[in-house]
């Protein structure tokens, strides 16, 4: 979760503060982070985190720990549609991990999945569109692509969220995010 909130922060944020952040553990996250210029600050185990003015581009190839983790790879793909250029981003781990990648496209993301690998081509304008959740990472990375967008997105199937992140919509709505849960 907090690897998420960090490349929500580098995504949408002025110094938006991730509280209690181990980050031994996440230390292959951070250190893309900086490869594509994003402002880091350890504060007391916090780390706050900035939008960069021009993200880079950086690949990725997932890996067991201490590598770059496949349970942020489909988040690090949200990320990358906002970089100046072409990243490749390869699971190692899951083969089949890039089911957000459709509904990422239907939000104007320029992705081509190859086998094992995706390549993102940024920067990418989004704009809300209908999508739905197919697991945990997926809507994780479908919600900071909707945070993105212009207009509304509908993201149907949210109990996959529902997984792995408590009450995510208050947790995102704390750093402006015009967000709800509609019961229906």
């Amino acid at each position: 979760e907090a690897g998420t909130f960090l490349i929500a922060g580098a995504l949408i944020g002025d110094r938006v503060r991730v509280k209690g952040v181990r980050s031994q553990d996440l230390e292959a996250l951070l250190a893309r982070l900086g490869e594509a210029g994003v402002d880091l600050q350890n504060q007391d185990g916090d780390i706050v985190v900035s939008r960069p003015e021009n993200i880079r581009p950086v690949d990725i190839v997932t890996a067991p720990f201490p590598g770059y983790p496949t349970d942020l790879q489909a988040q690090w793909i949200t990320f990358m549609t906002q970089a100046g250029g072409a990243s490749h981003v390869r699971d190692d781990i899951y083969l089949d991990r890039f089911s957000h990648v459709p509904e990422l496209v239907r939000l104007g993301a320029r992705v081509t999945v190859e086998g094992n690998v995706a390549l993102v081509e940024g920067p990418a304008a989004l704009v809300g569109a209908p999508v739905m959740s197919t697991d945990i990472r997926a809507s994780a990375a479908i919600i900071l692509a909707a945070l993105l967008a212009q207009g509304t997105t509908e993201i149907a199937r949210v109990y996959h969220i529902d997984r792995g992140y408590e009450a995510i919509e208050r947790k995102f709505a704390r750093l402006g995010a015009k967000i709800e849960r509609i019961v229906a």
